[in-house]
Order: structure tokens, then C-alpha cells, then sequence
């Protein structure tokens, strides 16, 4: 009674812990990460971080310009002059340019980081110096905007930092890492697949050694178990590239011993359900 009382207040406290950590994780929620000085004209940049491709070792963004008024005319709000953004990182350069009389549409803009999947789920990617640049004009005069990053990705955490700290306008580096509870949701999901396999072992070393009774049905027990291996193993955060360490270290090793369990109940089967012999006549 004790032990099933712990059990209890143990599986509750993991329940609160799990929710806190994902709440204090930003729960995937629009979360501004860095704002630059205030533009003389009011213009702003918003870079919305939407996605990251880890297999492809890029992070994807849309850039959504607010054009101030010393930009626009003063009597249909649209642009008086041409207006490019230029987006730079360093092995890319990424332009978009809006007409005269238009307004500036969301602009998506792919920028590769490094990093390597191989390391899921505690794989660390970081870009390099990104410079978001607005030009006005046929004379492509600079105009300086506001610039305002928000991280909207879900189960990562967003760091950016100015090249040079001591130049708010420099440009930016942006670190990313997977946040604590999906690091944590990986960790349980392996931890069922372990368990899994670990029953199914002890299961059968049991019956093998008569403390307990063979069970037929169990049979498709152990046919259950093998196949919701790979579902489980889908279910991680970002499905991990198949071939990775935890194939090679867990998920194969799983299927080996729950094979390796199933053999040793199936042999069980044939020597507790052995035909009786046939009585003389």
C-alpha cells in the first residue's frame, strides 16, 4: 500500500514538472529574442524565425518590413520610392526589391547554420554574422530600421548576439538548442522503449524457469510490443534521421532483445504444451 502511494505522488510530481518545464519553455508562443535601437523614420523590420530544416542545416525566416512615413507618400501610403532589403549571412545573400507605389510583403529567407543532426536531441546549430539591410531609392541610399526578431518556433531555444557587442548595429549571430522539455520528452519516450523491452525480458525469463505459467495469449503480447517499437521511435521530437546514435545504442537493441524474448517464450510454449502420449489400447 506504501509502495503504491509513492508511486502515486511520484507520478504527480513528474506530471507538475513536465507542465512547469514546458510553461517556462515559452510553450512554442511568438517570444521576441532582440530588438535593435529605434529608427529615426519609424521603419521596422520584423524578422519572424518560423522553422528550422536540421537535416538540411538551414533556419527559415520571414521578413516583414513596416515602411516609416519619410517612405511612403503622404497621399496613397505606398511607397514613393523603390525599397530593397538585403539579407546577408556568409555563404548567402538573399534581395528583395518593392515597386513604387506598392507595400512591402512578408519576404522568406532561408539561412544556413551549422550544426549536426547527429547529435539529437542535444544538436546546437549557430549561424553566421547575419546583416539585414534596407535600401531606398534608384541611388540605393541606406536607410536604417528598426530591427525586432521573434522566435516562433516550437521545442527550440533562440540566443542572438551582435558580432560586436559593443555595436548594437552589427550583425547578428543566432545560437539555436533544443529546449529542456524536449530534451526531456525524448529522454521518456526512450525510457518507455527500455522498459519495454526490459518487461518483455523479465516476462519470459520467468516463465522459462516455471514461475509462471505459460499464457498463450501472451504470444501476441510480445507481437505488440515489437511493432509499436517504431511508432514510439517516429513520436520523437523533429524524428530524428534514421542511423543516428540512439538507433545504433537503443532502438536496435530493443528490437534484439525483445526478439530474443519472444524465442525464449515461444520455447515455453513448446515445452509446457508438449502432446501427451498416447495410451496403449
Amino acid at each position: 500500500m506504501r509502495l503504491g502511494i509513492v508511486g502515486v505522488v511520484v507520478f504527480i510530481a513528474a506530471y507538475v514538472a513536465s507542465i512547469v518545464l514546458y510553461v517556462n519553455d515559452g510553450m512554442g508562443h511568438p517570444r521576441q529574442v532582440a530588438e535593435s535601437p529605434q529608427s529615426s523614420d519609424g521603419t521596422k523590420v520584423t524578422v519572424d524565425v518560423e522553422d528550422i530544416e536540421s537535416d538540411n542545416s538551414l533556419l527559415i525566416a520571414n521578413y516583414n518590413v513596416a515602411a516609416g512615413p519619410a517612405l511612403l507618400d503622404p497621399v496613397t501610403h505606398n511607397l514613393k520610392e523603390d525599397l530593397s532589403l538585403l539579407v546577408t549571412s556568409v555563404v548567402s545573400a538573399s534581395k528583395r526589391t518593392w515597386s513604387k507605389g506598392t507595400l512591402p510583403d512578408v519576404f522568406r529567407v532561408s539561412v544556413t547554420v551549422t550544426g549536426d543532426v547527429a547529435d539529437w536531441p542535444f544538436d546546437r546549430y549557430h549561424s553566421g554574422p547575419i546583416t539585414v539591410r534596407l535600401l531606398s531609392g534608384a541611388a540605393q541610399e541606406p536607410v536604417t530600421p528598426t530591427v525586432i526578431m521573434v522566435d516562433r518556433l516550437l521545442g527550440w531555444k533562440i540566443d542572438v548576439a551582435h558580432v560586436d557587442k559593443t555595436d548594437v548595429l552589427s550583425p547578428y549571430r543566432v545560437d539555436l538548442s533544443r529546449s529542456r522539455s524536449t530534451v526531456a520528452f525524448a529522454v521518456v519516450i526512450l525510457g518507455v522503449l527500455i522498459a519495454l523491452a526490459g518487461v518483455g525480458l523479465f516476462v519470459a525469463i520467468q516463465t522459462s524457469r516455471d514461475r509462471r505459467k505459460f499464457q498463450p495469449p501472451m504470444t501476441t503480447w510480445y507481437a505488440a510490443m515489437l511493432f509499436a517499437v517504431m511508432p514510439l521511435r517516429n513520436a520523437l521530437p523533429d524524428s530524428p534521421p534514421f542511423g543516428c546514435w540512439i538507433d545504433v545504442t537503443i532502438v536496435l537493441w530493443v528490437i534484439v532483445v525483445l526478439v530474443i524474448s519472444m524465442v525464449i517464450y515461444i520455447s515455453c510454449w513448446w515445452r509446457h504444451l508438449r502432446p501427451e502420449p498416447e495410451k496403449a489400447t
